[in-house]
């Protein structure tokens, strides 16, 4: 069985979760490089949570990988602004989370999942 099907739902599905995420950025006037950045993270996301096999709770594969993939900006924005760290972390949960069990059970609903 092809993954494609699978590689492209994960990557709409982190689409959808990067646009959820830069919402409140862009209402607090964040620059672009950021908003962008935070975007292309959930995009990148979705495609690995889409393609990486590991045996975890779905919900729990999303926080995990979605926290891999913030690590090297956590330094970044900690070293400027370090209370910006906490909603950072919060919002990667929740959305980790959502987007790990989405494109779980949309995986599952549209028979992707063997």
């Amino acid at each position: 069985m092809t993954r494609k099907p699978k590689i492209i739902l994960g990557i709409i599905c982190g689409a959808v979760a990067g646009i959820i995420d830069v919402i409140p950025m862009i209402i607090q006037n964040l620059t672009w490089d950021a908003n962008l950045s935070a975007f292309s993270m959930w995009i990148i996301i979705g495609f690995f949570l889409s393609t990486v096999d590991l045996h975890f709770n779905p919900m729990v594969k999303g926080i995990l990988v979605s926290f891999l993939c913030l690590i090297p900006s956590l330094f970044i924005i900690g070293w400027k602004e370090p209370a910006s760290l906490i909603p950072i972390c919060i919002m990667t949960v929740i959305l980790g989370g959502l987007l790990g069990y989405s494109i779980h059970y949309l995986s599952k609903k549209m028979n992707l999942i063997g």
